[in-house]
């Protein structure tokens, strides 16, 4: 469900530019026009910079991404600056990733896709240090071995494949699953501290909210249970030390008693 809202919301994005809609200048002026055109369409939503074809190439990359989505992931551009992508990861099931959501960028060059763009994880997941170019073969690391016919799915699915792996790289981390497992659970709660997640992800957001206001309910119901059951439990335990107790008085009673007419016996016995 938050796939198929987050499609609806940013699907208008591919149409940028449909309004820029004039008469048809003269032969001599149709160059002008067109630039003008372009220049109109970029500065709309923040597309200054970056070169008629990133734009165009762009563009392409996330109408196929709306329409091909890529499992466990979502992205899609900033309103204002079409060359900085932002990604969401769901960790697989699994994986120690399982339960998590993970932010990240993607900042592309004005030339793309002829250069590769700079890889950036944002949520501490064990796997990535936070903040930091990540060095991957589809990344600006490595200009010699990038393809421009990769695409923006093409890079977020090798990203999603590396990161299931546990080769290092410039950029990656060492921990146990133990550790990965544990800022799984606290990603999404870290997600929604940041401003550009929750307004760019916002279907998300607002899913992760309830999730987590459903656990919370959860866990304070079970906590209660758990108390009353231990009270319960107490209660039963102190029922039954009473008797048990009282039991071993009488017993030591009798013993003493026992030793007692025992002793009289034998000394009558011995005065006889």
């Amino acid at each position: 469900m938050w796939r198929s809202r987050f499609l609806d919301q940013h699907a208008h994005l591919i149409c940028v530019g449909a309004g820029f809609r004039k008469k048809m200048p003269h032969e001599e002026t149709l160059a002008m026009y067109i630039c003008e055109c372009c220049i109109l369409s970029q500065r709309r939503i923040g597309m200054v910079g970056a070169s008629v074809t990133a734009v165009a190439r762009l563009k392409k990359d996330y109408s196929k991404l709306l329409k091909d989505p890529v499992p466990y992931v979502l992205a899609a551009p900033l309103h204002s600056n079409i060359l900085e992508w932002h990604y969401v990861i769901r960790g697989a099931p699994s994986t120690p990733y399982e339960g998590g959501v993970y932010h990240g960028k993607l900042v592309f060059p004005p030339d793309f896709p002829f250069k590769p763009p700079a890889i950036y994880m944002l949520t501490p997941s064990g796997r990535f240090q936070t903040n930091t170019r990540l060095c991957l073969s589809i990344s600006d690391f490595h200009p010699d071995t990038w393809n421009p016919a990769w695409t923006v799915s093409t890079i977020i699915t090798g990203l999603l494949s590396f990161m299931n792996e546990t080769a290092p790289t410039l950029g990656s981390l060492t921990s146990t699953d133990s550790e990965k497992r544990a800022l799984a659970k606290k990603s999404r709660e870290f997600n929604l501290k940041d401003r550009v997640f929750c307004d760019l992800f916002e279907d998300l957001a607002n899913e992760i909210r309830t999730e987590l206001a459903e656990e919370r309910s959860r866990d304070a119901a079970e906590d209660a249970a758990i108390q009353e059951m231990n009270s319960s439990r107490r209660s039963g335990e102190e029922g039954d030390y009473s008797p048990l107790t009282y039991n071993i008085v009488v017993l030591a009673g009798v013993v003493i008693i026992a030793f007692a007419v025992r002793y009289v016996i034998l000394a009558a016995q011995e005065e006889n």
